[in-house]
């Protein structure tokens, strides 16, 4: 057989979720108290379901910070230095290589992160996924891409599992990225690099306040291969209206490989939230995250969270539903999945934090 690659979906069971712990030399210093709480909430969800790694500048601290309780599962702490908590962007991507002989061993894609287009700093987070990686914090039979000529980031990108990758146009074209670099060329190498068969793109769906560029993490995202789940608004004085109702006919459009519409899932778009200088916040229930036997998703604190959380109970009956406060993250723009990054069943080397 020829050899194949699988960009592995996120609802294949996990070893464990990586998150990266907020510190004072990072954008949160202002707000270290309140985003503390909001990573130890986050953290003990976590741990609920499946272990647990964090990236941590000072180990002691945090393990002191959760060291009052027990966990049901494994919490390892890892001592490295980060210039952001997104480590949705810089971590690794997770596939699958199956050889001639059908044999399979895990993958891991290093793209290069530079801050969504030269926005801000990079330099540490750029290295995380090469200092995981020598490390040895992968079982040693894990094959490493070295994908550093392409900028990418792991909340751009959506898979399947079976071949049909799902983006937005505005990540892959955006100028600060792959300046030079032939679009087409880029959506057949994205393509390769990751083992899909096809890169289905969304043109519509800014939200206000997200610095990515458009991640499709924030729009639209697989719960089942024939499922995606996207955000709605049904306010049409909302200034998001128009651009999300454009999104929609666009998902409406897309077709399963088998040619079938997908069943599309809305999810509210939450009420307006405003920072402290009045700029509105990327609140969104589509950054939500898969973990063993459960669905993490995002709330606010805000009326729609309970018909959010409702509608994913209908979509994923066999998964439990749990609610993860998450107002306090969209004020650096980001949510609870951009905030993580798991990692599927044999790929993680636990016995280097035992």
């Amino acid at each position: 057989m020829t050899p194949r690659l699988t960009f592995l979906p996120e609802w294949v069971e996990q070893d464990l979720v990586l998150i990266s712990w907020p510190n004072e030399t990072m954008d949160w210093a202002s707000r270290l108290p309140q985003i503390e709480a909001c990573y130890k909430q986050m953290a003990e969800s976590i741990l609920a379901y499946e272990d647990l790694l964090i990236l941590a500048k000072d180990p002691e601290h945090v393990r002191g910070l959760l060291s009052d309780r027990e966990h049901k599962h494994e919490l390892f702490i890892m001592e490295m230095d980060c210039n952001d908590t997104w480590c949705r962007d810089y971590a690794p991507l997770s596939l699958l290589l199956t050889d001639e002989e059908g044999n399979e061993r895990p993958l891991i894609v290093d793209f290069t992160f530079n801050g969504w287009g030269m926005k801000f700093a990079a330099d540490k987070d750029n290295l995380i996924t090469r200092a995981l990686y020598l490390s040895r914090a992968f079982v040693p039979e894990t094959a490493y891409t070295n994908a550093l000529s392409l900028v990418f980031e792991g909340g751009g990108i959506e898979s399947d599992g079976a071949g049909t990758l799902l983006s937005t146009e505005s990540v892959i074209v955006e100028p600060n990225r792959n300046a030079g670099v032939d679009d087409e060329a880029l959506r057949q190498y994205l393509i390769e690099i990751l083992g899909g068969e096809r890169l289905l793109t969304l043109t519509n769906g800014q939200i206000e306040g997200d610095d990515t560029d458009g991640h499709i993490d924030t729009l639209a995202r697989f719960l089942t291969p024939t499922t995606i789940a996207y955000v709605s608004c049904e306010d049409p004085k909302d200034s998001h209206y128009h651009e999300l109702e454009r999104m929609k006919k666009e998902l409406e459009a897309l077709r399963t490989k088998d040619g079938t519409p997908y069943k599309l899932i809305p999810l509210p778009l939450p009420p307006a939230l405003h920072d402290e200088e009045g700029l509105r916040m990327p609140a969104t229930y589509a950054n939500f995250l898969f973990v063993n036997g459960a669905l993490l998703v995002p709330t606010y604190d805000v009326e729609t969270d309970a018909v959010a959380l409702e509608r994913l109970k209908a979509a994923v009956p066999d998964r439990e539903i749990v609610a993860v406060p998450s107002r306090a993250l969209i004020y650096q723009h980001g949510s609870l999945h951009c905030a993580t990054m798991q990692f599927p069943r044999g790929f993680i080397n636990k016995n280097k934090w035992r």
